[in-house]
């Protein structure tokens, strides 16, 4: 079964910086479209970013305005999302995601979820 395993969350500054990983397995990871969500407490959970299975085309939510860069690691089965210049209002769980089907563009629509990793922002 495809299994989802974030890491890299924590608490930092406003300011600073996290780099968040997503070890995918269970599927063939080359060939999906993987994102990555977040929901804040109180809040729906969002679309932060996403990245075709050949890494050439990515999408990013307006509220990042190139704070935030995704980015992948075929070999390594790998989906990261490096978060830069990080403010309070970042503070989330952050999820790693993949849709259902291979060599599509889920447009948004994901079904498998990783566990989840906190993002604490402090002021």
């Amino acid at each position: 079964q495809v299994q989802l395993v974030e890491s890299g969350g924590g608490l930092v500054q406003a300011g600073g910086s996290l780099r968040l990983s997503c070890a995918a397995s269970g599927l063939t990871f080359s060939r999906y479209y993987m994102g990555w969500f977040r929901q804040a407490p109180g809040k729906e959970r969002e679309l932060v970013a996403d990245i075709s299975w050949s890494g050439v085309t990515t999408y990013y939510a307006d509220f990042m305005k190139g704070r935030f860069t995704i980015s992948r690691d075929n070999a390594k089965n790998t989906v990261y999302l490096q978060m830069n210049r990080l403010k309070p209002e970042d503070t989330a769980v952050y999820y790693c995601a993949a849709p259902s089907h291979p060599d599509f563009n889920p447009m948004g629509a994901y079904d498998y979820w990783g566990q989840g990793t906190q993002v604490t922002v402090s002021s």
